[in-house]
């Protein structure tokens, strides 16, 4: 059986053909859609949201040590969160196998780094396996589940975006139903005090050296010579890539087993050839053992180190142009930068924090990252998922020494998912050292920025099993704040009046928590009853009265347009949600802006 599958869909498809029983993930671009697609295999496969990335590594990781095959999957700078179990997990084995995703992002589309997830396999000690194809996605997630098992260790499988997104023809075939293993309790194994870790570690090492065996003898790494002129080293994606370049004008040494790598194999097909280049995104992986076994090549010293390693790069920077296409006028294009959509309940929490002078507000991962722009210019700085309350309690605490000023108040702003990540533990460590932060909590009710997937919030699991909805405030009075107050943010004289008791509490900490969904969000029943009404009005502008002061524009709303000849604003009603923002700052001596009449 054929299907048309991407790589991150394949991946799934692979995870229960190789008979996986247990799989977790935190979302995040790329590779979202791989729980996703594996949740789709119900009674087959437990397939659950973690907190965070750690927590999903150590529930894969339980699972493995219980019998089960396992797999868990992040984005790259999701595996920073998790890399603490997976070191740790390199020592202690495993028991079913377990196979650890992480999907890197050469040319960081959606990610606030460009990090080379390659580098953790040789840190940790552990095997990595780089698909190029969505059907090398699917099948080597059972050679990783195979070598997992057979060498005590998981399995880094390391993807790229244009491996998770993009779609190939994949030959499918029948789950494979693998017994779970018997769990023997082994403190020596699963325990790494130091007594037990010193002796795990020349352990590794051993593993190590069967694996530089194993490396040398697998099918994933192999060779096509097409003549000696030109020789192509190269791993995952950029094997496409470079095929698409040269084809059959040079000859190629495949790597799909990447740590340990096929030293021997890179020795002799670096022999044969004339002119070697090591085509890899990112870090000069490859290219360092190149180099270490004497050869020359051309690699970074020809290829740029960042972005996607993408055929117009590869012509360019060999052959001095890239393909020629259809121009295009430059000029003409109208710049469009990322905007918060029309009826986003964050809108009127940035548009009333904006205003506010010696603030600084210590921003997250999340839609809400765009409110550093224009018109809100609400956010001075962002560093990590979770970093808001940690950043800003540290930022609060220097400022609060400043003498001779007026002092400034910091504001720590993350969504729902994010809390639960681990920004809670920056309130935590906010309540335990008393500084007078303030913290909002934008709840959306959903995982907004990664496409809407559950959390501990929204009352439902991945598989949509109906659970107890833990309700934020009461887990954030849990934690000793005195001072918390929820807030419908489109109602903006409420949230105007919410933002002045924050700052008026000055030497305590504060919390206002934003409760309004997500405009694309799909409605549960709990929704439904609690946001009776939501999204189902419209707001128009009477022209007669419009004067073009461009209040409402200054809301960043997209269903917005200023006609600069007529100089009136207008609505576009197929994207206006009735959220209302615009008409509540429409100037009181105007009021153009109301509701339609039904």
């Amino acid at each position: 059986m054929k299907k048309l599958l991407t790589g991150d869909e394949a991946v799934a498809r692979g995870a229960w053909e190789a008979g996986v029983k247990y799989a977790s993930a935190y979302p995040g671009t790329p590779s979202t859609e791989i729980l996703e697609n594996i949740a789709l295999y119900k009674g087959d496969i437990i397939a659950e949201w973690g907190t965070n990335e750690k927590v999903a590594m150590e529930t894969a990781i339980g699972a493995s040590i219980a019998g089960a095959r396992s797999i868990c999957a992040q984005k790259h700078v999701g595996l920073n969160v998790a890399s603490d179990p997976l070191f740790t997990l390199a020592y202690t084995g495993i028991n079913g196998g377990m196979v650890v995703v992480t999907a890197d992002e050469p040319g960081q589309h959606s990610s606030q780094n460009e990090q080379d997830n390659r580098n953790y396999a040789k840190a940790a000690k552990v095997p990595m396996v780089e698909p190029a194809t969505a059907q090398e996605s699917k099948d080597m997630v059972k050679v990783a589940l195979e070598v997992s098992e057979a060498f005590d260790t998981p399995v880094l499988f390391r993807m790229t975006t244009r491996v998770c997104h993009s779609k190939g023809i994949v030959e499918c075939g029948e789950r494979q139903e693998v017994p779970l293993k018997d769990y023997v309790k082994d403190v020596r194994k699963n325990i790494p005090v130091p007594a037990n870790a010193i002796p795990m570690r020349v352990k590794v090492e051993a593993r190590t050296e069967k694996l530089k065996v194993y490396t040398e003898e697998t099918p994933l790494n192999f060779a096509e010579m097409n003549g000696s002129e030109i020789g192509i080293i190269a791993s995952g994606v950029c094997y496409s890539y470079a095929k698409e370049v040269f084809g059959d004008s040079a000859s190629y040494l495949k790597l799909g087993f990447t740590y340990p790598l096929p030293v021997g194999k890179i020795r002799d097909f670096c022999a044969k050839v004339k002119k070697i280049y090591v085509i890899e995104e990112n870090d000069p992986y490859i290219e360092d053992q190149v180099r270490m076994l004497g050869f020359d090549c051309f690699g970074k010293n020809l290829f740029p180190f960042n972005g996607e390693m993408t055929p117009d790069v590869i012509r360019k920077a060999v052959f001095g142009k890239a393909c020629e296409t259809i121009g295009t006028d430059g000029s003409k294009v109208v710049g469009r930068p990322p905007t918060l959509c029309a009826g986003c309940p964050h809108r009127g929490f940035f548009h009333e924090i904006g205003k506010r002078k010696n603030v600084a507000i210590a921003g997250d991962i999340g839609c809400y990252t765009l409110a550093f722009t224009e018109p809100y210019n609400a956010m001075d700085w962002c560093n990590c998922m979770g970093s808001s309350t940690g950043t800003a309690h540290g930022a609060q605490q220097v400022f609060n020494l400043k003498e001779g000023e007026a002092k400034k108040r910091v504001v720590a702003v993350h969504g729902d998912s994010t809390f639960f990540h681990t920004a809670i533990n920056g309130l935590i460590n906010i309540a335990y050292n008393r500084s007078n932060t303030i913290t909002v909590i934008l709840d959306n009710r959903i995982t907004g920025m990664t496409g809407h997937q559950e959390n501990p919030a929204s009352g439902y699991t991945l598989q949509g099993m109906a659970t107890p909805e833990i309700e934020i405030e009461g887990v954030v009075k849990s934690l000793g704040f005195k001072n918390v107050l929820t807030v419908n943010p489109n109602d903006l004289t409420a949230m105007k009046n919410a933002i002045e008791w924050a700052l008026a509490t000055e030497d305590e900490p504060s919390v206002l928590i934003t409760r309004w969904p997500c405009v694309l969000k799909k409605f549960s029943p709990e929704d439904k009853a609690e946001f009776k009404g939501a999204f189902t009005e419209k707001y128009c502008i009477d022209p007669d009265k419009c004067i073009g002061c461009g209040a409402c524009i200054k809301t960043g709303c997209p269903a917005l347009s200023l006609d600069k000849a007529t100089k009136k604003v207008s609505i576009t009603r197929d994207q206006c949600v009735g959220c209302g923002v615009c008409a509540q700052v429409c100037p009181p001596k105007v009021q153009a802006i109301s509701k339609e009449v039904k």
